[in-house]
């Protein structure tokens, strides 16, 4: 252990709560950023049994932690907990970040950042003329509404297995302004929707460990999909995903979900930090060192 590493009564904590936690890979990207910028924090993951989350944040407050990244099952459950909650994690309905702000906790949500980032940047165009295929409607699918309402696409078009929780989904969008955009419909209706993406987004657990070698499309379908679209996915493991193969073959750009976790990660230290020069590439790096990618 170098020097500066050393944990000492100065040392400043942040962490990330979920249940089960172990397996979260923000821990490795923190601290190789902290490392970076030689600053005196931690970044430590906390188990929390949903039973506990409410004496766990009190005793946060109470011995000082600067801010935390929220996990599942606690996304939802935490947000009457606390004292301010951002627009924009009011409107996705769930918290992923938490900062210490005037003795005060206030919660928001970096995924939309973390998800718009690479089309932002690296893939930049007006999407105003655009259409969005997201398949799933679940937490996620809707951090990636969010993102695609904010950088303006024309429709967005939500895809589900479930005719009940696919309306509920709808309907929850009713008071904002994304309902204008925002239209859902049953999987059958998915081969008609692909000729018509230009950005098809996977915000569903199909293609993860343990399942790699499945994909939430055929082949057929995605042999609809036109030369030149955008497929992201969410999942990050493994690499590429069974998705992303099948979107390449396509002719289609490829982005995984390992640059939203960085990008939500970097989203987050800034707030936490209060500081814009966050190393980006130390994290991606040390996530693809952890993982055995690079």
């Amino acid at each position: 252990m170098t020097k500066e590493s050393l944990i000492t009564g100065k040392t400043k904590l942040l962490g990330v709560i979920g249940h089960p936690v172990e397996h979260s890979l923000s821990p490795v990207m923190h601290n190789a950023a902290i490392a970076q910028l030689k600053l005196d924090y931690v970044y430590l993951p906390f188990p929390i049994a949903p039973e506990n989350l409410e004496i766990a944040i009190a005793g946060f407050a109470a011995i000082g932690v600067v801010g935390f990244s929220v996990t599942i099952p606690h996304k939802q459950a935490i947000m009457p907990l606390l004292s301010k909650i951002t627009p924009l994690a009011q409107t996705i309905g769930a918290v992923n970040t938490v900062s210490r702000q005037n003795n005060q906790w206030v919660g928001t949500n970096t995924d939309i950042e973390g998800f718009i980032a690479p089309l932002q940047t690296t893939y930049k165009q007006d999407w105003s003329q655009k259409v969005a295929v997201i398949l799933g409607n679940g937490g996620a699918a809707r951090a990636v509404v969010a993102g695609c309402h904010q950088l303006g696409f024309a429709k967005i078009h939500v895809v589900g297995r479930n005719v009940q929780r696919l309306q509920e989904f709808h309907h929850s969008w009713s008071n904002s302004p994304i309902a204008e955009n925002l239209q859902v419909y049953q999987w059958e209706e998915l081969a008609k929707l692909i000729p018509q993406a230009n950005l098809l987004v996977n915000t569903t657990p199909i293609g993860m460990y343990p399942k790699v070698e499945e994909s939430p499309l055929s082949g057929q379908e995605m042999a609809k999909l036109p030369t030149g679209a955008i497929a992201y996915d969410l999942i990050y493991i493994p690499k590429p995903t069974q998705f992303l193969e099948q979107a390449e073959k396509q002719g289609a750009i490829a982005i995984d979900g390992l640059e939203m976790l960085v990008q939500q990660g970097v989203a987050a230290l800034k707030i936490w930090l209060q500081q814009e020069n966050i190393p980006v590439e130390v994290m991606r790096q040390a996530l693809q060192n952890h993982l055995g990618l690079s």
